[in-house]
């Protein structure tokens, strides 16, 4: 099957499928450098715990042991994946005393897996 455009004023030969969408607008082209970042992401957010960690985060910003009682892990697994997640800039440490505070950079990221959830949700 094809698809076929035809100038204005003329229609398509029999046999034929034409399929309209609707005006089409054309999609940015996105350089190599900017989709490779966007994977890295991606795959910083590809961890269950991580995508808690971030849902928790859209709260408010929490320390380890606020994120150990909330989801119920390890210490150290916690702050494993906070590395990851602060190595890929989705979160940032702020040194209150003895205590390290995460917060997200900003609201773009909490979105994105929102959305995630959301439509795994629905997918069920």
């Amino acid at each position: 099957m094809s698809i076929v455009e035809t100038a204005p004023g003329t229609t398509p030969d029999a046999g034929d499928e034409v399929h309209e969408c609707g005006p089409s607008r054309p999609t940015p082209v996105r350089t190599p450098a900017a989709l490779a970042a966007a994977g890295d992401l991606l795959r910083a957010l590809a961890a269950p715990v991580r995508i808690a960690i971030v849902l928790q985060l859209m709260d408010s910003p929490r320390c380890v042991h606020d994120l150990v009682d909330a989801l119920g892990v390890t210490q150290p697994l916690i702050s494993q994946h906070l590395r990851v997640l602060k190595s890929a800039g989705v979160v940032h440490g702020d040194r209150h005393g003895r205590e390290v505070v995460y917060a997200l950079v900003d609201d773009h990221l909490a979105h994105i897996v929102v959305d995630a959830v959301a439509h795994a949700e629905e997918q069920r």
